[in-house]
């Protein structure tokens, strides 16, 4: 026993009361408590305070070290442990079903597409922000994305999306050029199988190459999923239409095991120089390049690129926002509230927008004009994405319903099971039976 546990133990004395005792022994353990701090005992430290980050993997590698980067130069500005953690983006959606469901885990999600709607719940409002960082100026397919029910529940960081990559050498062998609509497309792509050298494009149950092309075919066609009053509209002459062309350009252009690629494989196909053409973000010419400055290789300088072609409707590309979003749950929102605002520094996100080498475009439209996309011609076709984007609810309403089908590849099988073999009358009647179970 110890010298002051020693000095709280009073003995009973004769003719004192139990309640002069009991007053007696409280007033000691209360002076006993005090002394813990005035004769030396150090009080308990706090915790360190910590703002945890949630976020994909970049394809483009550079660009995880420059966001680590930014977070540590945050972090020593605020007073706060930075932790910014990168997975797989096919993870995304696990991780932030668990972090709403049991009010804990990460303070910041940088959640894709329309997916605030999905976990709004579990996010604040995002208001305030959302007009420091440009308002009604964002892309408006963008603003859609996280604006749940007049609550804006994230703010987009910056916006991805495809273009078609591909070889000069073997386009100018096949005596074709990039084409500007599908029928030409078509041509094209007969012409380079040929030569062994075919299109590449998954069909596979991968976030952004799949859909990023079957999307953007029926639009151009002239089809939707649903109507802007968000009434089911699959079963329509343009699908049947975009069907069909898929079903001949599957066989006689493309790499017919693009059914089981993800969003990857393309990747690997072409610089493995087994392709001649793909959907696709920046990063395979980022590769190319890369390897052109380490190893001088020179396949990068016969890679350019060509933007979707236009169809009876007209050109579409699929953008898809990657928006930061604040939990909820988060004891630190203030701190992530201004980690937002700093990432968003004009010459903040420019470092992150260069290092990125045009794979990621600015959310509003001022980053066109930026002067990246003229010192590399070859990537001047990403800049052009926010004009011709849309949202994968379109021409409806971007909310949980549209994000759903997204989620279940219903418009990606549809396609997929077209150039499999089945009728169109048969996958239009299965992709509307879907949509209804959703639209209901």
């Amino acid at each position: 026993m110890d010298k002051q546990t020693e000095t709280t133990k009073v003995a009973w004395q004769p003719g004192m009361s139990r309640r002069e005792f009991i007053k007696t022994t409280s007033g000691l353990a209360v002076a006993a408590g005090a002394g813990w701090g005035m004769f030396g005992q150090a009080p308990a430290f706090a915790q360190e305070r910590e703002l945890h980050i949630l976020e994909w993997s970049s394809f483009v590698k550079p660009a995880d070290v420059e966001t680590d980067r930014q977070a540590a130069e945050f972090g020593k500005q605020e007073g706060i442990k930075v932790r910014v953690e990168h997975i797989n983006a096919n993870d995304l959606n696990a991780r932030a079903t668990a972090a709403v469901e049991s009010g804990a885990g990460p303070d910041l999600i940088r959640l894709l597409g329309n997916q605030p709607h999905v976990y709004a719940k579990g996010l604040i409002d995002h208001g305030d922000l959302i007009q420091e960082v440009g308002g009604e100026t964002i892309w408006p397919s963008l603003r859609d994305g996280v604006n749940v029910n007049g609550v804006y529940r994230g703010v987009p960081y910056f916006f991805g999306g495809g273009a078609y990559v591909y070889r000069r050498d073997l386009f100018d062998e096949a005596k074709v050029g990039p084409p500007q609509t599908w029928d030409q497309f078509m041509d094209v792509g007969k012409k380079v199988k040929d030569l062994g050298y075919p299109i590449g494009q998954s069909l596979g149950h991968s976030f952004g190459d799949p859909p990023g092309f079957c999307y953007t075919l029926l639009w151009s066609f002239g089809g939707s999923l649903i109507d802007k009053n968000a009434k089911v509209s699959i079963d329509s002459q343009a699908t049947r239409d975009s069907i069909k062309y898929l079903a001949e350009f599957w066989k006689s252009a493309c790499d017919e095991s693009g059914l089981a690629w993800d969003d990857t494989s393309n990747n690997r196909a072409f610089l493995g120089e087994t392709i001649s053409c793909t959907l696709n973000g920046a990063s395979i010419y980022f590769v190319a390049k890369q390897n052109w400055e380490k190893k001088q290789d020179p396949f990068v300088k016969q890679l350019d690129h060509f933007l979707s072609p236009e169809g009876p409707a007209g050109r579409f590309h699929t953008i898809s926002g990657q928006n930061s979003c604040i939990m909820t749950h988060s004891k630190v929102q203030s701190a992530a509230k201004n980690y937002i605002r700093f990432i968003h520094k004009e010459e903040n996100f420019e470092k992150f927008f260069v290092i990125n080498n045009g794979y990621i475009i600015g959310v509003v439209p001022k980053w066109r004009e930026h002067d990246l996309w003229s010192r590399d011609p070859a990537l001047t076709p990403y800049r052009d994405l926010g004009t011709y984007g849309q949202h994968i609810g379109y021409p409806g309403p971007y909310d949980r319903r549209s994000q759903e089908v997204f989620a279940k590849y219903i418009i990606v099988d549809l396609y997929a099971r077209a150039v499999k073999g089945e009728s169109p009358d048969s996958v239009i009647k299965w992709a509307e039976s879907e949509l209804k179970n959703i639209y209901s």
